[in-house]
């Protein structure tokens, strides 16, 4: 039997996750802001939760309502038969997501949920089921737009993010979700080797890792909010957990590197946790240090801002980054995030394609560079491709004029340059009905054309006689 489910992500990754869910078999795919709307079965939802790599939360509505109040809220929650889904030896929470004038605090839209189911429990039996905020039996989740209301069963419980395999985080750790968004943004399957020159505490790279052998990312977690619901099916679950049919072999390598030892070693204990140490290699090097790479690869890498994470002179490592790019990465692709205008623009590179991604509340750049060895007509001999709208954006001048320019030649000139008769003939070639060249002379009161004099009046005396003259006329004003 098919259901309703919506699944949440970070803003700019919803077509990603909409391609994913089409390769898991859902169907009614909508894609909305920050979510992914589609219809499945029971065990659609459970390998969704499983496998969806760009996927914070699966929910499962439970009723669509309009309240243009609390009040009005209040009641329709009320009216829900909530012995389906609880009972009063039940623990539950409510999770509240609110873009509304009249609901103004989702604290406020959460605590009125709550009175809502306790209140329908109280009245039926005399007792109320017990809220708990750490571990709760059921997870709902209002969403309020407006007056428009959807209170879904969150299927989760804790968000999707948290893959399991992560021991220690570094600074300014970057969420899995989005690190997996930005590889599958890519286009890399495991084609080629894959480098994070600034890896941090190595999320990219067993990201990375996971999407070249296709490991489901929910290997490692511990619990899903769907294992307490009453009607949950262990061997289901337990028959999508065990199948391994779909990994796949990589042949190739992940490396990571880092100006820090303490990040490195933090890195390290994370692969380690992951069970990935055969793909991906670590080393302590100084992006000032990279070397063209001897087979061919992908740069996938999220330098730091200024934000959470300051170096001595941030322009001069992005400076550095241009520089290390066209000497040491020909003929290779490269990613970076990042979210200063004046960080990109030290790079001194032209970008092929700008894909705006959030990190958290930064609105920030998802940025390729493709770097050709050699000219462009090279990258194009040797097989290279760029489709239509990156060679516009990285070639648009050249591009541009030559589209121009055949076209105002065959309007202007629509004949052969050879065939163009000559002065003696232009009025003829005129009549015939063909465009003529020459301007229409003016023409005076009786249709005749008028001589090249005759649009100004002409001298009737000469310079000496008209100086005379002018004499003459002053020395009679004297007398």
């Amino acid at each position: 039997m098919e259901f309703e489910m919506i699944a949440k992500t970070f803003q700019g990754l919803e077509e990603v996750l909409a391609e994913e869910l089409t390769n898991l078999g859902a169907n009614n795919i909508s894609i909305g802001r920050r979510m992914v709307s589609f219809t499945g079965d029971k065990e659609l939802m459970y390998r969704a939760n499983y496998s969806l790599r760009t996927a914070i939360r699966i929910l499962k509505p439970i009723k669509h309502f309009q309240a243009n109040n609390p009040d009005e809220m209040y009641e329709q929650v009320k009216a829900i038969e909530w012995d389906n889904y609880l009972n009063i030896k039940s623990t539950f929470a409510v999770d509240a997501v609110v873009y509304s004038e009249e609901f103004r605090h989702s604290m406020f839209a959460s605590y009125r949920v709550k009175d809502a189911i306790s209140d329908y429990f109280r009245e039926k039996t005399g007792n109320r089921p017990s809220v708990s905020v750490s571990n709760p039996d059921i997870l709902l989740n209002i969403h309020i737009a407006e007056n428009n209301c959807t209170l879904s069963l969150d299927s989760s419980g804790e968000s999707l993010h948290r893959r399991g395999y992560r021991v220690e985080t570094g600074e300014a750790p970057l969420s899995e979700v989005l690190a997996a968004g930005m590889i599958l943004m890519t286009g890399w399957r495991g084609e080629c080797d894959l480098i994070d020159p600034m890896c941090g505490s190595g999320t990219i790279l067993i990201e990375a890792a996971l999407i070249a052998r296709n490991i489901a990312p929910g290997l490692f977690r511990k619990g899903y909010a769907f294992e307490k619901w009453a009607d949950f099916d262990s061997d289901l679950f337990e028959k999508i957990c065990s199948d391994d049919s779909n990994e796949r072999e990589f042949t190739h390598k992940i490396y990571g590197y880092d100006i820090s030892p303490k990040v490195c070693a933090i890195a390290r204990r994370n692969v380690t946790s992951a069970s990935l140490g055969k793909d991906i290699i670590l080393d302590i090097r100084p992006f000032e240090e990279f070397t063209q790479p001897k087979e061919k690869a992908i740069i996938i890498t999220n330098p730091p801002y200024g934000e959470r994470i300051t170096t001595d002179d941030l322009l001069g490592l992005y400076e550095s980054i241009g520089e290390r790019l066209k000497k040491q990465f020909k003929g290779n692709t490269a990613w970076i995030l990042s979210y200063r205008d004046e960080c990109f623009a030290k790079i001194g590179l032209k970008p092929s394609k700008k894909i705006e991604l959030n990190n958290g509340a930064l609105e920030c750049q998802f940025r390729q560079y493709e770097m050709f060895d050699g000219s462009y007509k090279d990258f194009l001999e040797g097989g290279g491709k760029l489709d239509k709208a990156e060679e516009d954006n990285k070639f648009p001048k050249k591009k541009r004029f030559e589209r121009e320019k055949k076209p105002f030649r065959k309007e202007r000139c629509p004949y052969d340059r050879s065939e163009r008769p000559g002065r003696k003939d232009s009025r003829d070639f005129k009549n015939d009905g063909k465009p003529s060249f020459r301007k229409e002379k003016p023409k005076d009161r009786f249709g005749k054309e008028k001589r090249r004099g005759d649009e100004r009046p002409r001298r009737t005396e000469s310079y000496p006689e008209r100086k005379r003259r002018e004499r003459d006329e002053k020395n009679m004003k004297r007398e």
